[in-house]
C-alpha cells in the first residue's frame, strides 16, 4: 500500500521547501524558458556551472544537482518529449520522466519532491493526457519506492491545478482511513 501523500497546488515551484524539485529541462540542461529558466534564475549561477558537468540529458532520463539558492536541497532535471502527435513514443517518454525522477529521488534519500507539468509548455504535450500519465506513473512508481513520503504536483495555472485535483479525486488517493 502506498504511504506517500500526493498533493496538488498552484505555486511557483522555485519557492517550495521540499527535498527536491523537478526541472522540466531541455537536453542541454543549461537553462531555457518556462520552469527551466525560472529554476536556473532562482538557484543562481552555480546551478548552470554544475549542469555543465553533467553532459546533458536524454529524453525521459533524470539527473541530479544541488539546489544552491533554492529552498529545495536538490533539483532533479528531466527532459520531457516534444509532442509530435502521440505516435512517436511521447507517452512512454513522458512516463519515463516521472519514473526515473522518482527512482533517482529514492536513490538519494529524497523523501519529498515537487513536479511541474512536464512537456505541456513549449513542448506542446496535451495537458489532459500529460496529467493522466503523470498521476498514473507516480502512483505506480511509488508502490516500489516506499521511502518517498510526499509528492507535490505544482501547477502554474488554475486550470492545471483543477485538472490534477480532479484526477487525484477520481483515483481516490489519500483516502482517509476513518472517513468522518
Amino acid at each position: 500500500m502506498m504511504s506517500a501523500s500526493l498533493e496538488v497546488l498552484r505555486a511557483d515551484i522555485t519557492t517550495l521547501a521540499v527535498d527536491a524539485i523537478v526541472n522540466a529541462a531541455n537536453s542541454s540542461l543549461l537553462g531555457g524558458g518556462g520552469v527551466d529558466g525560472a529554476i536556473h534564475r532562482a538557484a543562481g549561477a552555480e546551478l548552470l556551472d554544475f549542469c555543465r558537468t553533467l553532459g546533458g540529458c536524454e529524453t525521459g532520463e533524470a539527473k541530479l544537482s544541488p539546489g544552491y539558492h533554492l529552498p529545495a536541497r536538490y533539483v532533479i532535471h528531466t527532459v520531457g518529449p516534444i509532442w509530435q502527435g502521440g505516435n512517436s513514443g511521447e507517452p512512454e517518454q513522458l512516463a519515463a520522466c516521472y519514473k526515473n525522477a522518482l527512482e533517482l529521488a529514492a536513490q538519494h534519500d529524497i523523501r519529498s519532491l515537487a513536479f511541474p507539468s512536464i512537456s505541456t509548455g513549449v513542448y506542446h504535450f496535451p495537458a489532459d493526457a500529460a496529467a493522466r500519465i503523470a498521476i498514473d506513473t507516480v502512483l505506480t512508481t511509488l508502490a516500489q519506492q516506499p521511502a518517498i513520503e510526499r509528492v507535490l504536483f505544482c501547477c502554474f495555472s488554475e486550470a492545471d491545478r483543477a485538472r490534477y485535483a480532479a484526477l487525484l479525486t477520481v483515483k481516490d488517493v489519500n483516502k482517509p482511513e476513518n472517513p468522518q
